[in-house]
């Protein structure tokens, strides 16, 4: 007797296959965008404001990885240079780039590069709009504090002229006598004490001498 096997349809496995490998062609581009994304900044992308501000900031999605070269921000006024003041910040998920504070009005362009909490370099850039701006430099009312400082010489030749030196020497002067009167009465008492030392000897002879006994 003949047993007949049964053949299950190649089309559930086919399908299950193509299911399969759709969910990882999904999967792939999904993992490669879990990098940290940019959340905001301030200044933001196409903002406008009326001057360079003092700092730039960079908020991120999550805590960023900080170290030597981690992060670079680079923000360039409208002939190109840079407007930058030392060295970025990391403060979690905060970026903050200090600025000069002052420029022309004109576009600026912002141009970050950080490292996400998974260890991967990301980066991007973006332009904001400076409408009045300031194309001098603060530093001319600093300047003119050091000048105002010239009354110090002044103020320093003034303590050279006190008299203190004088009301010391005064003291000083005062004061010798009465070390010479102390020494003087020192001497008295030292001269007293030994004349009554020498004046007790020599009647304590002379009492001895009278009690001698007498030979006959």
């Amino acid at each position: 007797m003949k047993t007949k096997a049964l053949r299950r349809p190649a089309t559930p496995i086919a399908l299950a296959a193509t299911l399969l490998a759709a969910f990882l062609v999904l999967l792939s581009p999904l993992s490669a965008s879990a990098h940290d994304a940019l959340v905001s900044s301030s200044p933001a992308a196409d903002e406008s404001v009326e001057t360079v501000p003092s700092a730039l900031t960079l908020t991120f999605s999550a805590k960023l990885i900080d170290g030597d070269g981690a992060t670079e921000v680079v923000v360039t006024g409208p002939d190109g240079s840079s407007i930058t003041d030392g060295a970025a910040t990391v403060d979690g998920a905060i970026v903050t780039q200090p600025l000069q504070g002052w420029g022309p009005a004109g576009e600026y362009h912002v141009i970050w590069k950080v490292v996400s909490s998974d260890g991967h370099p990301t980066s991007g850039e973006y332009s904001f709009t400076v409408t009045v701006g300031d194309d001098a430099a603060p530093t001319e009312e600093p300047t003119a504090a050091p000048t105002s400082a010239a009354p110090t010489s002044e103020q320093t030749a003034a303590p050279e002229a006190t008299t203190t030196p004088a009301a010391d020497s005064g003291d000083a002067e005062g004061g010798s006598p009465w070390i010479w009167v102390l020494v003087i009465v020192a001497v008295l008492v030292v001269a007293g004490v030994v004349t009554w030392i020498v004046v007790s000897r020599r009647r304590g002879g002379s009492a001895t001498g009278s009690d001698a006994p007498v030979e006959r």
